[in-house]
């Protein structure tokens, strides 16, 4: 009998995943992380984790299987936390799940799982794996979910081929409605539980708030650029080379305070992100204003008109060299080389045509069709039909 331990997160899907595996019959060990005790950033007085715990508990008394908690919120806060700051601070947005993902629950989990002799560690996601051979090796494949609404390949796209190895996902064939239902027919105390919103495993905490503990509240203008301004007419020069034709594409633009009308006040340039809406108060626009672009050195926001202002859009983006990630590495690109991908910059984005441009010092994913808000801070996923072969922090 193989030994899986699965991640119990005290909720539906993972508690699904246990029972499946159990019964495929694997012995099955089940592990709750506890990655978060700072009880002064949720943001009520309910304590999520402590809840979480418990559910998972009554799963593995249910299901018969050992249980036990292990505490990682030291790792938790070194590698997600203050990484997120130090993101913030930049003015870049981080993606903590996708981190998570990769730094903790297939990192530091997963080690401490083979150090209790399991053979694999098991999660609640919606993804698939499949075992390929390349050149007499075998390779392993991230699958999309089956689930359409649901699949969560994008949150797994840092994953390496020894984390791919020895994961399993028990759920990845099965629709959401399917997964509730098991546990209905199961009796589980989480089959009618509502997903968890919020930080990977933090709970329910209001982001300014968390980042405000670190970041200090600091007052700037909010700026609103026209639609028509300048900036978004610059005729290309003749004679570009590729790479420098896609440079452009991809470029940050260069606002100045000077290029529109001041029509509000914010309390911290890093506490916003590209293409938000919400949270600006800023009232008497004839439509709703989006973030264009922030400056946190300069401590100003950009905004304009409509989620179709030109500001928002952009056809190209650039991956330095280092954050290149291919979860095939056999399928790596040489420099000069391109290859055809459907590719996506945020979760739940319907996936876009692209191809990727691998140069010296990175790679230009450019895209077809336009794409609002591409922001700094964030992961790019690439997929070949339904497989994730690739990702990269959008810079």
């Amino acid at each position: 009998m193989k030994r899986v331990v699965v991640g119990l997160s005290g909720g539906v899907d993972s508690s699904v995943a246990a029972y499946l595996l159990q019964q495929q019959g694997y012995e099955v060990i089940g592990l709750f992380m506890k990655n978060w005790h700072d009880d002064s950033v949720t943001i009520s007085n309910e304590c999520p984790w402590l809840e979480d715990s418990n559910d998972a508990l009554l799963v593995a008394e249910k299901l018969g299987i050992p249980f036990q908690t292990v505490d990682l919120s030291e790792e938790y806060k070194e590698k997600i936390v203050d990484y997120m700051f130090s993101e913030y601070e930049k003015g870049r947005t981080p993606n903590p799940d996708v981190l998570c993902n990769r730094e903790i629950k297939f990192d530091v989990f997963m080690k401490i799982a083979l150090s209790l002799g399991a053979d694999y560690v098991a999660t609640g996601h919606y993804c698939q794996k499949n075992e390929i051979e390349v050149a007499g090796k075998p390779v392993y494949q991230l699958i999309s979910g089956a689930d359409n609404n649901k699949d969560q390949s994008y949150f797994l796209c840092q994953l390496s081929q020894e984390q791919l190895s020895k994961s399993l996902f028990p759920i990845g064939a099965l629709t959401k409605p399917e997964v509730r239902e098991i546990a209905a027919e199961m009796d589980l105390v989480t089959a009618e539980k509502k997903d968890s919103q919020g930080l990977c495993f933090i709970g329910k905490v209001r982001l300014p708030e968390f980042l405000q503990q670190k970041l200090q509240p600091k007052e700037g203008k909010i700026v609103q650029i026209d639609k028509s301004d300048p900036i978004y007419s610059i005729v290309k020069p003749a004679g570009l080379t590729l790479e420098e034709e896609l440079k452009l594409e991809s470029q940050k633009r260069n606002y100045l305070p000077t290029m529109g009308k001041v029509v509000g006040k914010h309390q911290g340039a890093h506490y916003f992100t590209v293409g938000q809406r919400k949270g600006l108060n800023v009232g008497g626009t004839t439509d709703p204003l989006f973030i264009i672009a922030t400056d946190v050195e300069n401590n100003t926001i950009y905004t304009g008109l409509t989620s179709q202002h030109p500001g928002l859009f952009k056809k190209a983006l650039f991956i330095e060299k280092s954050e290149v990630h291919w979860i095939r590495t056999d399928l790596t690109l040489k420099v000069g080389e391109t290859m055809e991908v459907m590719a996506r910059i945020r979760y739940r984005q319907p996936l876009q045509k692209a191809t990727l441009h691998q140069f010296e010092n990175g790679m230009y994913v450019y895209f077809d069709e336009l794409q609002s808000a591409i922001t700094e801070g964030q992961f790019t996923a690439w997929y070949l039909g339904s497989e994730l072969v690739g990702s990269g922090v959008i810079s």
